[in-house]
């Protein structure tokens, strides 16, 4: 299938195909799907944009009603969120909000008025202002993309006082054969892999523990040439058991750290 999608023509046979059977999957009669909750992998959403098919990216949060940002599936920027509803304005806590990533912020009417009975945690998430601080990192470009790098409390500071934004390489490497899942943390100043393998996977391919351990480097060292050098990871180590998480499945980070 891989060299077939590399043929001219034929590839475009096989993306039709496939493009029909994900519509007759979905019931057929749909405009779009909006996908959120959780960054949009890279090379999923190239594939997708390959063969037309009609998926957006939508952003938002329980406390602002839900939705803070969207746009349609022909007019999404690869890579983003789409661009503020009309309801909300915002900014990102940035001098350089289109290159140096900060807190989103938003205000308007989609915004709660607080928590029930919680006035000291109302303050903590929305300002004097009316700003209501969102603990997502973003960037906004000049037509007003929304680019989300990662929660502020997930994010890893380098040795080089650089950002790194460990839901980037997490994406990737989630992308990799025999991978369930993954959680970059910091050690000693440098960035460790937790993978937690594909059980069945492994079981299927016949892989010991000792080629899992080869395998998962080989994959770090494909991510790392697609960072810049204060991202790279330096080491692996194999999780023998599924990542401890919240309600909403999101890895309770602050365990493995």
């Amino acid at each position: 299938m891989r060299i077939l999608l590399h043929v001219p023509f034929l590839d475009q046979m096989i993306l039709k195909k496939i493009r029909e059977k994900l519509v007759t999957v979905f019931g057929g009669n749909f405009r779009e799907i909006v996908v959120g909750g959780a960054p949009f992998n890279h090379e999923a959403e190239m594939f997708f944009r390959r063969m037309k098919f009609p998926v957006t990216v939508g952003y938002g949060m329980t406390e602002c009603g839900p939705l803070i940002s969207y746009i349609g599936w022909d007019k999404l920027k690869p890579g983003s969120s789409g661009i503020v509803v009309d309801s909300l304005e915002m900014r990102i806590d940035s001098p350089k909000p289109a290159t140096q990533a900060g807190e989103i912020l938003v205000r308007g009417e989609n915004v709660m008025r607080g928590y029930y009975k919680n006035e000291e945690l109302t303050k903590e998430l929305i300002d004097s202002d009316g700003w209501l601080h969102t603990g997502d990192l973003g960037l906004m470009d000049a037509q007003g993309n929304l680019f989300i790098k990662g929660r502020s409390k997930s994010m890893i500071l380098g040795a080089n006082g650089k950002n790194i934004y460990p839901d980037e390489i997490e994406s990737l490497l989630n992308n990799q054969f025999a991978v369930a899942e993954s959680l970059i943390v910091q050690r000693n100043g440098k960035l460790v892999a937790l993978i937690f393998p594909d059980a069945e996977t492994a079981e299927k391919h016949n892989i010991t523990e000792p080629m899992m351990q080869k395998l998962f480097e080989r994959h770090v060292k494909v991510v790392n040439h697609k960072f810049p050098k204060y991202m790279k990871v330096s080491a692996v180590e194999i999780q023998a058991a599924e990542f401890v998480k919240t309600p909403k499945r999101s890895i309770k980070r602050y365990l493995y750290s």
